[in-house]
């Protein structure tokens, strides 16, 4: 919505994620930087849940920083639909004026969000890697990769608002959960009517993951283009195993078809902070170093001495991997 006034939009308001009743974690992470925000113009946070009987999951979302959340149960949100979702909170977003609103850049938030930005008639910045606050001007400093990751670009919107971004899951830090903390929960009667754009859902079919996902994962073994091929990804997967973690990858390591899109680290994977973080094969680019270098302990296995990943691991070993991974399995298995 253009505005000649930014101060007659208040408020940080976040798309609380749920599916069958638990809500994802991106939604917690976008809390936490949401009170960031928050703090900084001087206002609050929202938390917009919607779905069938979830107004219960309002006093989780406060324990993770919303000071008030908004609820619309209804039967036609029982399962996620592009356009009873959109038409919700499109009406959210035009009855409390927003000055900014996120969505976590999931399926549903990259489905959900562009949708609600033309019918508010505003921007959008998708899968945002940082955000902060010009504070002078109320102007949300909205960072993503651009160029194929090759630079960071930060994006404003001046002239609309609310101010809107899809942020990546991962990127953000999760609040400590506050069990005082109480939210005032506000029920919306967003007056959905079946129309055209409505959907018949005939079933809904669950793919059933063989490994936890690489961004909850505490131990991840990952490998870069040094590792030479898909079949030595079976080393690295043992080792893996060994310790309890997950096998992740660089996206050279995608790109040559060697492990599946959904085990990418970096600027256009995903974001990790496991508790051990051991680079194999990996040069260090800083696009991968951006969606690993706060991971708790970092260890390079490289025979490049003079790689980039060395200047942010916290040991390093210079060798063939070849050679190093296999006494690594040896030892660990005695």
């Amino acid at each position: 919505m253009r505005t000649d006034n930014i101060y007659n939009f208040k408020g940080v308001f976040v798309f609380a994620e749920q599916v069958d009743g638990k809500i994802s974690e991106i939604s917690f992470e976008l809390l936490g930087k949401a009170k960031e925000l928050a703090e900084k113009l001087r206002t609050d946070v929202t938390a917009m849940l919607l779905g069938y009987k979830v107004e219960n999951l309002a006093s989780e979302l406060a324990r993770y920083g919303a000071d008030r959340v908004i609820t619309v149960d209804d039967k036609k949100l029982e399962s996620y639909m592009t356009e009873p979702y959109a038409d919700a909170i499109t009406k959210i977003i035009k009855r409390f004026n927003p000055e900014v609103v996120l969505y976590g850049a999931t399926t549903i938030g990259r489905d959900l969000a562009p949708r609600v930005s033309a019918r508010v008639f505003t921007g959008l910045t998708a899968d945002c890697t940082k955000l902060d606050v010009d504070t002078e001007n109320h102007q949300v400093l909205m960072t993503r990769p651009a160029f194929g990751g090759n630079l960071m670009a930060t994006i404003m919107c001046p002239e609309y608002r609310p101010q809107m971004a899809t942020v990546r899951p991962g990127v953000m830090q999760k609040a400590e959960p506050n069990d005082a903390h109480k939210a005032e929960v506000i029920k919306f009667d967003a007056e959905l009517k079946n129309n055209s754009n409505y959907v018949e859902i005939a079933d809904i079919i669950k793919k059933e993951a063989k490994r936890r996902d690489i961004g909850e994962a505490n131990i991840l073994v990952s490998g870069g283009r040094g590792v030479g091929s898909a079949e030595n990804f079976a080393m690295l997967r043992e080792l893996a195993d060994i310790l309890g973690g997950e096998v992740s990858a660089s996206r050279a390591c995608v790109d040559a078809g060697w492990v599946e899109k959904d085990l990418q680290v970096g600027q256009t994977g995903k974001t990790v902070r496991p508790t051990l973080y051991i680079a194999v094969g990996i040069s260090g680019a800083i696009q991968h170093l951006a969606g690993m270098e706060e991971s708790g302990t970092i260890i390079a296995i490289n025979k490049d001495e003079s790689a980039p990943i060395f200047e942010v691991a916290d040991y390093g070993i210079v060798g063939d991997l070849n050679t190093i991974i296999p006494e690594l399995i040896k030892k660990l298995r005695s």
